[in-house]
């Protein structure tokens, strides 16, 4: 049985305000611990700071970031890897909390 158009668009609403909801929490949680990190004193491009989440998320998409709690971590969080270094301007050090 198909759905009326009507129906469908009420259903792309309801799916709007949700991922709405879901990406405002999302930002909330992130921008929690972006705090507790020290970014919220840094002061940079927002294009650095970006690039720097995008890396960021890259590694632990990769899997090269664990929880800290994780067996066998190191200080930074990573099993039996050194620290990367982050590059002048971008945030530094805030990889271990995110």
């Amino acid at each position: 049985m198909k759905k009326h158009s009507s129906k469908i668009r009420d259903e792309i609403a309801k799916l709007q305000e949700q991922l709405k909801t879901a990406e405002t929490r999302e930002a909330e949680r992130i921008g929690r611990i972006a705090l507790k990190a020290g970014l919220g004193e840094i002061e940079t491009d927002e294009n650095e700071l970006q690039a720097a989440f995008e890396h960021l998320a890259e590694r632990f998409r990769r899997g090269e970031v664990v929880p800290a709690e994780g067996k066998g971590a190191n200080e930074h969080g990573r099993k039996g890897a050194q620290a990367t270094p982050v590059a002048s301007g971008t945030a530094a050090g805030g990889d271990s909390e995110a």
